[in-house]
């Protein structure tokens, strides 16, 4: 693929913003070979107790979804396979259809991942992380200058 240079001016801010300001540098904007995966919208909430991920997968069954955790990175993995087949008299129709989407979260130190607990609604992924309990601060100790 080849631009033109007024394309490539044009682009270039807009890459670089995209590239920093979170997850749409990796858009079919930019790859026109990846034309059926996108990147879902996604809301991060805080509280006292817990994290809330909210994921849009709309279309998606429950079965399609799947959320895996490495160490302190979630992510979440939707793939979708449809199959159509129609025969009729004078023509026959085979349509293949296929999804799908990966999404990563970076956790923080005071989440505890493996106590993650998910549930899907409505076309929205809900996954709750709770936060480890917070330390006691330790004493304070004086040492004696000798």
């Amino acid at each position: 693929m080849t631009l033109s240079s007024s394309k490539t001016v044009d682009l270039i801010p807009s890459a670089v913003s995209d590239f920093f300001n979170a997850d749409n540098f990796f858009t079919t904007r930019f790859l026109p070979f990846a034309a059926h995966e996108t990147i879902p919208s996604a809301n991060v909430k805080e509280t006292d107790t817990q994290f809330t991920i909210e994921v849009a997968a709309p279309g998606y069954r429950k079965e399609d979804l799947k959320i895996r955790l490495d160490e302190s990175t979630l992510t979440v993995q939707a793939e979708k396979q449809e199959e159509k087949n129609e025969e009729k008299e004078s023509y026959r129709r085979r349509e293949f259809s296929y999804s799908s989407f990966t999404r990563s979260f970076t956790l923080p130190k005071s989440a505890e991942g493996a106590k993650a607990q998910a549930s899907y609604r409505d076309g929205i992924m809900t996954i709750v992380v709770p936060k480890k309990a917070a330390e006691a601060d330790a004493p304070v100790t004086q040492i004696p200058v000798q």
